[in-house]
């Protein structure tokens, strides 16, 4: 009698059609709609122009979205920008974008989350004064740590969450529109001055940084697009589940954004909306009344989707990086009993926390969210030389060429327009801080020097973590 062969360890394919859209558009609508059209309005000076930036920002984002779709198909592998630069240009580049997106994008915009989901749960016990800084980051700690504890023992929980969440932001952002419908018909005097097309772009101010600037806070709140390319091995059937995901959930967010813009027109000027720190929770206070609370538990409730869904792709760049030998092998194992990269999932924690500790990162995530264009530059150029110089590759779904070229552009304008205009020291602080990347690549990636210290260390977490090398999933 033949011995069966036991089955190799592989992560599951358990995200439908749904659980892509949950995965999205959740984790596109995070804080940013509620935080963001205030800083949109003041880079471009009239309500017009900032409703201009909103569209041309989902434009922008669904263009990208589509022609990752295109590259997810080709190269169906978990993982996202570090895999496809890993395929297309080799070991060298993925590992710079390995280092940025593990250790700094990811982390960074998951504890910029869990700070603001303190701070708009914290609104509700502190009305009239910002609350205790180190309680703020207390709270964003415990919200971390909820996240990481529920990725880490479910795959289809966190999905499920996810859903859950998301229903609750579509219908929270549906409230503020519909308010807002309701307030255009009554057409307030508030209304005519901001909407009115004669009045609508009266104080534009159009330079190459202040469109920078308000495309960065635009994009900032549709950032997300990129998510399920980072869990493609998980996806059932993604040639056609991937781009039917982004269209659905973009389109969503986009006409969503747009009205609950339009909602917050309706009821404040542009300096009042300007020098509000929470809009939604501005406009909950004067069209809601008593109720105004509402919004700030909406605001967190949307905060902790966003922050699951960033979470759940940012541990899977981290093992996809590890499998590939580009980060410790102890990351790119799975527990053998629940098939979730554990692992990953805890290493992303740590930094995540780590980063939590230092007091205003606000600017840092402006300045690395340069570098996050810049890889996804780099991606989509790859994407072209696919098209131009390997069209014979089997594609389930392409794109037209105009697409990725557009957003090329406009990466290529999001990274050098606010160095040109206003060149800052931390921009080349930034670029250092990648480029000593090179010090780990040479040594331990390019010549695989291993200290056996780190192999005795593997091999006991392996045993702690009950994790095993997990094999793709194509």
């Amino acid at each position: 009698m033949a011995v069966k062969e036991p089955e190799a360890l592989k992560m599951k394919r358990e995200i439908g059609l749904i659980g892509g859209v949950a995965l999205v558009s959740g984790t596109m609508i995070g804080s940013g709609i509620f935080m963001s059209p205030q800083f949109v309005l003041a880079y471009v000076g009239s309500p017009g122009a900032s409703l201009v930036i909103w569209a041309l920002s989902g434009l922008v984002a669904i263009f990208a979205a589509l022609s990752y779709a295109e590259l997810g198909t080709v190269i169906s592998e978990s993982g996202g920008d570090f895999i496809y630069i890993l395929r297309i240009y080799g070991s060298f580049p993925a590992f710079f974008a390995a280092v940025t997106f593990i250790l700094v994008v990811k982390p960074f915009s998951i504890a910029a989350m869990a700070i603001s989901i303190a701070e708009y749960a914290l609104a509700l016990f502190y009305p009239g004064c910002p609350p205790p800084q180190l309680l703020v980051k207390c709270s964003a700690a415990v919200a971390i740590l909820v996240v990481a504890t529920v990725n880490v023992l479910n795959v289809q929980i966190a999905v499920r969450m996810q859903v859950v969440f998301l229903v609750a932001k579509v219908l929270a952002l549906a409230l503020i529109a519909i308010g807002g419908i309701v307030e255009l018909i009554q057409s307030s005097s508030v209304t005519v001055d901001n909407l009115k097309v004669e009045n609508a772009f009266k104080g534009t101010q159009l330079s190459l940084s202040t469109l920078g600037m308000a495309f960065y806070q635009g994009l900032w709140s549709y950032a997300g697009w990129y998510n399920l390319n980072c869990v493609t091995e998980e996806l059932k059937r993604p040639e056609v589940n991937l781009p039917r995901a982004v269209v659905i959930a973009i389109s969503l967010v986009t006409g969503l954004y747009l009205l609950v813009n339009v909602s917050y027109l309706t009821v404040m000027t542009p300096t009042e909306l300007m020098s509000s720190n929470a809009v939604a929770v501005t406009w909950g206070n004067k069209v809601l009344g008593s109720w105004g609370w509402i919004m700030s538990v909406a605001a967190a409730l949307s905060a902790f989707g966003s922050l699951n869904g960033t979470f759940f792709s940012g541990g899977r760049v981290c093992f996809v990086a590890a499998r590939e030998g580009h980060m410790p092998d102890i990351l790119a194992m799975a527990h053998i009993h629940r098939l979730t990269p554990s692992p990953a999932l805890i290493f992303t924690t740590i930094i995540s926390l780590l980063v939590l500790i230092p007091g205003d990162f606000q600017s840092i995530v402006n300045y690395f969210s340069f570098t996050a264009w810049f890889f996804y530059g780099i991606t989509l150029s790859g994407l072209l030389y696919l098209k131009i110089k390997k069209p014979e590759l089997h594609r389930p779904y392409t794109v037209p060429i105009i697409l990725p070229i557009l957003v090329l552009i406009v990466a290529v304008f999001l990274v050098l327009a606010p160095i040109i205009d206003n060149p800052q020291i931390e921009y080349l602080y930034v670029t250092l801080f990648i480029a000593s990347g090179a010090i780990v690549y040479i040594p331990i990636i390019h010549y695989k020097l291993c200290p056996g210290l780190l192999t005795k260390l593997t091999v006991f977490l392996q045993l702690f973590l009950e994790v095993a090398p997990a094999e793709k999933n194509l």
